[in-house]
């Protein structure tokens, strides 16, 4: 990890799961890229890091949270995603189209193979 994103404040984040080491630790591709979409958006100044903060809490404090943190990167996406609907970088509705079209990709997506947005059958050129 760089210099540069190794102080964002976002690795301050609570409850983010963590190496021995102190990195961040991902169990799945997507994860990290959440992640470093977050931490990008963030250094752009489109959210301070209080914003970040109360938009994160308040997924992770939603009732039904499992008890072992395995949907911590969940709410990391619910979060970012409804900062950005607040912030009118996207819709709802642009989000939903978005997320069909990452899942219809990973059905289409050989086991093994990297899971690419082109790979949605309903995407257009």
């Amino acid at each position: 990890m760089s210099a540069h994103k190794a102080s964002s404040p976002l690795l301050a984040s609570a409850g983010l799961p963590r190496a021995a080491g102190g990195e961040p630790v991902f169990a799945q591709p997507w994860q990290a890229t959440a992640f470093a979409m977050t931490v990008r958006l963030h250094d752009q100044g489109l959210f301070s890091w209080n914003t970040w903060a109360e938009a994160l809490s308040a997924e992770l404090h939603k009732p039904g949270r499992k008890a072992d943190g395995s949907d911590y990167y969940d709410c990391w996406v619910a979060a970012l995603s409804e900062l950005l609907k607040q912030l009118s970088v996207a819709s709802g509705a642009e989000l939903e189209t978005l997320t069909q079209s990452w899942q219809r990709a990973a059905e289409a997506t050989p086991h093994g193979k990297p899971i690419v947005l082109e790979n949605d059958p309903l995407r257009r050129g």
